[in-house]
């Protein structure tokens, strides 16, 4: 790919709720890394992790965070200030898109369907239902399907909900409330390279029971992948379409991963963008790697690319260009 040898710090594991994951993720990224050559520093982060990435003094982070602090802008916005190029989105877009909220706001006014709903306190859900059943609760600043929770008709949260309802949304006080949709899950990764971002493709997630929940995602054999989804050309380009504009739109770097449900019974008007996810897990059962994959892009060569936008957007290496990966 013509990527020099570097000095790259994988950044991995902290305190979120998605820690596992990420220190998967991270293992993963470094082992790649090191494959190619490169020297690698790994951190699972800290209170002390500006001092210690002080001390390695790389070339480039590698941001293999999940959740908070690590893709809300705060490890983002430390980078900034220390003057350390590091992969994936920047301050804002982070700040942005990993707020469900805010991340309605920046795309519906542009043409990017994503379901109504509503900020509820989690308090309030004794009091009565904030939307009619069934609605999906999940928590605004997550990721990964954490806390994420499906309110139906007959529901074993009771109705109105318990306070002693077991939600998986209990320990997060401030939630957003949208209409379940009915359908598929689906799936599409977008990928930075000296041309441009590219959507890369579209994957359908059929988990073998329930919905597609943090288990789900990261327990082998519980979710089975159809890469490529079998469904109709036209939502085909519309989830290209709408991940592409939902990276740019935001400002995301490197990679991301935008999820949609799709009402099939609607065709065109039953699809959805729920989230863009700016960091997306880079583990042996996560789409981005098999979307790449599936695209001729091993997965050393897509960590390579991920670091090489970052130097790129930094000005400290030249443009090579996507099609030469794989």
């Amino acid at each position: 790919m013509g990527l020099p040898h570097l000095h790259i710090v994988v950044l991995m594991g902290g305190w979120a709720s998605e820690r596992p994951v990420s220190l998967t993720s991270g293992a993963g990224v470094a082992d790649a890394l090191e494959s190619r050559g490169h020297r690698v520093t790994r951190i699972d982060m800290e209170r002390d992790v500006a001092a210690r990435i002080a001390a390695a003094a790389p070339d480039v982070v590698f941001n293999a965070l999940h959740g908070v602090p690590g893709e809300d802008g705060t490890v983002q916005g430390m980078l900034d200030l220390m003057g350390v190029p590091y992969t994936h989105s920047g301050l804002a877009t982070s700040v942005i898109a990993i707020d469900k909220e805010l991340t309605k706001h920046a795309l519906v006014p542009h043409g990017v369907p994503m379901p109504g709903g509503r900020i509820v306190d989690s308090a309030s859900l004794h009091e009565g239902d904030p939307l009619v059943r069934p609605y999906v609760l999940k928590p605004v600043n997550e990721g990964s399907s954490v806390g994420v929770a499906i309110v139906m008709d007959e529901s074993n949260y009771g109705n109105p909900i318990r306070p002693d309802a077991a939600g998986p949304w209990q320990e997060f006080g401030r939630l957003l409330a949208e209409p379940y949709i009915r359908g598929r899950e689906l799936t599409t990764a977008v990928l930075a390279g000296s041309d441009g971002p590219r959507a890369l493709m579209v994957t359908e997630l059929v988990p073998e029971s329930g919905f597609y929940d943090f288990d789900a995602k990261y327990t082998e054999g519980m979710t089975r992948h159809v890469c490529p989804a079998e469904i109709p050309p036209e939502i085909e380009r519309l989830c290209l379409e709408y991940a592409l504009q939902a990276h740019q739109l935001l400002g995301c770097r490197g990679t991301s991963r935008s999820d949609f449900r799709w009402d099939d019974e609607q065709s065109e008007a039953g699809l959805f963008l729920l989230e863009t996810n700016t960091q997306p897990g880079m583990t042996p059962l996560s789409l981005v790697p098999e979307q790449a994959r599936a695209c001729g892009i091993s997965y050393a060569d897509l960590v390579e690319l991920i670091v090489e936008d970052a130097l790129r957007l930094a000005g400290r290496l030249a443009p090579v260009d996507i099609g030469q990966a794989g």
